[in-house]
Order: C-alpha cells, then sequence, then structure tokens
C-alpha cells in the first residue's frame, strides 16, 4: 500500500486527512477492489495518531461506500469511485466547516425580508423586518444547496454583500464584527422541492430536499443568525456520533 504516511495537526482534523489520503489512494488504484487496507493500528502506528482518529476516518470512508469494515478483520475496500451521496458528519463545528471543503457559495442577494420563524428565533415581535442573504452552495460545478441566512436587525445593518466573501457565512461575521460564535441549535428536517426550487438546485419539482436550521448564538448565548440551508438529498446527507 502507498500512502503519504505521518499527517500535521495545522493541516485540518486528522481523521480528515487519513481519509483523504487512504481515499487518494484507493482511487488511484494503489489499493485495489476487493484487497484489505492494513489493520486500524498498522494505520495508527503508519499515521501517527490514535485508534480513535483511524476509526473516525474509517467511518467516513465506509459511508461513501469505499470501505466495508469488519468484525475482528482488516476493512476490505468495496468501490475505487465514491457514491454520489456522501454522509457528512455534523458533530461538531469543525464538522460544520469541514462539509463545506470543495464547495462555493454564490449569493443571490443582501437585504431586508420577513420572517416570522426568524424574529421568533431572535425573540423579535412578527413583522420585524430582518437582514436576509441569500445564495447558492455549488460543488463540482453543480448546485447542491440552497440557503437563507438571517441576521437581526442591529447585526445586519453593520454587513453588507461584500463582507460575506467566506463560504463558511458564520467566520465572515465573526471577522468583520468581532462576534464570537459559540455554537449552535441544529433541526433537520424533509420536504419535497416545489418548482422555484426545483428550478434553482436544477432537480424535479417533488424532489427530495434535506432541510437544515442552524440558530447560532454569541458566546454569551445571543441568537445571532439562523442559517436555513435546502440540500438536494441526492447530493447529500448527515451522520451522526452518538455516545
Amino acid at each position: 500500500m502507498v500512502y503519504p504516511g505521518r499527517l500535521s495537526r495545522g493541516a485540518g482534523p486528522l481523521y480528515r486527512q487519513a481519509a483523504a489520503q487512504l481515499r487518494a489512494a484507493i482511487g488511484a488504484g494503489a489499493i485495489a477492489v476487493g484487497a484489505d487496507l492494513p489493520t486500524e493500528a498498522d494505520l495508527a502506528r503508519d499515521f501517527g495518531v490514535s485508534l480513535i482518529t483511524v476509526r473516525h476516518a474509517l467511518r467516513d470512508l465506509e459511508a461513501e461506500g469505499l470501505i466495508r469494515k469488519r468484525a475482528a478483520k482488516a476493512a476490505m475496500v468495496t468501490a475505487r469511485v465514491p457514491l454520489a451521496t456522501v454522509a457528512r458528519p455534523l458533530n461538531s463545528l469543525g464538522d460544520v466547516v469541514a462539509g463545506t471543503a470543495g464547495a462555493a457559495l454564490r449569493i443571490i442577494d443582501y437585504g431586508k425580508r420577513m420572517s416570522d420563524e426568524a424574529a421568533e428565533a431572535f425573540g423579535l415581535a412578527a413583522g420585524t423586518a430582518l437582514y436576509c442573504l441569500r445564495g447558492r452552495m455549488f460543488r463540482d460545478g453543480g448546485p447542491i444547496s440552497e440557503v437563507t441566512i438571517f441576521f437581526p436587525p442591529d447585526i445586519g445593518v453593520r454587513l453588507n454583500r461584500a463582507d460575506f466573501d467566506d463560504v463558511v457565512v458564520f467566520r465572515s461575521v465573526e471577522r468583520r464584527l468581532g462576534i464570537k460564535l459559540s455554537g449552535a441549535r441544529i433541526t433537520v428536517s424533509a420536504e419535497l422541492a416545489d418548482a422555484a426550487l426545483a428550478r434553482s438546485l436544477k432537480t424535479q419539482p417533488g424532489t427530495p430536499i434535506l432541510v437544515n436550521r442552524m440558530l447560532w448564538h454569541a458566546a454569551e448565548g445571543r441568537p445571532v443568525e439562523l442559517t436555513i440551508a435546502r440540500h438536494r438529498a441526492d447530493r447529500y446527507s448527515l451522520s451522526y456520533d452518538v455516545s
């Protein structure tokens, strides 16, 4: 087997680096379909990481359909190319950021809009005019998500369209306004695409849509951003680790 070896702690989550190196080796044919990977212990030694890190990397590869883990045996390679739908971990803010790798945000507009849902989330009266950023996420040249992000009036008025220069919008907010976000409450639901959303995401009306609602909080606990992302279910899925 050929892979570069030890990982760098300054280059992102170690399990993602390990998964990327193994994915590249599989894709290049250095590890053939049907062949076994080295044992978890050998991978941990070669990468210079813990067994937990290796197991996290292997879970990602299994979710992509590249390998099959087996009890008391090394994992076996099952495909050279990942499945179209990749299960994206969403267990931390780091996972939120990592899930945007390879994606681009194209802004549609930024201005005031009404949303009773967002007003309630911010503890404001229904009918309050909120600042709203609308955009689409693209990966591999195609649209995967439509994103709508609301801000309370006192925060939104301090931002303009040019400020949103990061695919991870909350990083732009932190950098521009000096607001430190501490976390988010995430709600996942399902919808069917209406005609307008289907056109936006280049799919058919009635296509399943995975909806993430993320209510971001500042360090003092105040809600400062509501992100509603509607993802094509054939291009996006989520995975969670539960202890």
